[in-house]
């Protein structure tokens, strides 16, 4: 279990992130078309995963729209946004925000994704959804670099989680 914060208030995850060297959990996720996607979906490339709660509160959009903006110079990396929001919430949100670099998942059809990444809140006003982190994934899916972002209502560090990319 990790601790992390949502407005000074102590709040807790199921486990920990994957480490630096380890090998990263596989997932089903779901893409703005309905379909399940799983890290084989994107053998072979460097992947970021901007883990957050919703792309509808402010934090979490302006990740999205700072790592959408880097992926124009990221061509051999996809940038993943994972929340537990609906593919079509993400789909407006992209659309609104013209974030048309990265790729938005959901965890519509099941927490195992959170779970599995140690990300899952378990207690507090946000229980049930991901708390934020960051991991960037080698084109062998080895974990490059990891991030839990302490504060939740923070952004995270861009400049170290691009820099592994």
């Amino acid at each position: 279990m990790a601790i992390v914060t949502l407005r000074g208030t102590e709040t807790h995850t199921n486990g920990e992130l994957p480490r630096v060297g380890d090998v990263a959990p596989d997932f089903s996720l779901v893409d703005s078309a309905l379909n399940n996607v799983s890290l084989a979906t994107y053998k072979g490339k460097k992947k970021l995963l901007n883990i957050v709660p919703s792309l509808d509160t402010p934090t979490c959009a302006t990740s999205t729209k700072k790592f959408n903006k880097a992926a124009k110079q990221k061509p051999d990396a996809v940038l993943l946004m994972i929340s537990a929001d609906l593919p079509f919430a993400m789909s407006r949100f992209c659309k609104a925000e013209s974030t048309n670099n990265i790729i938005t998942l959901s965890m519509m059809r099941s927490r195992k994704f959170a779970k599995d990444y140690g990300v899952l809140i378990e207690d507090g006003p946000l229980a049930g959804i991901t708390t934020r982190a960051v991991v960037v994934i080698d084109e062998n899916d080895k974990v490059i670099h990891s991030e839990l972002v302490p504060e939740i209502a923070e952004e995270p560090d861009y400049d170290t989680a691009l820099a592994a990319l």
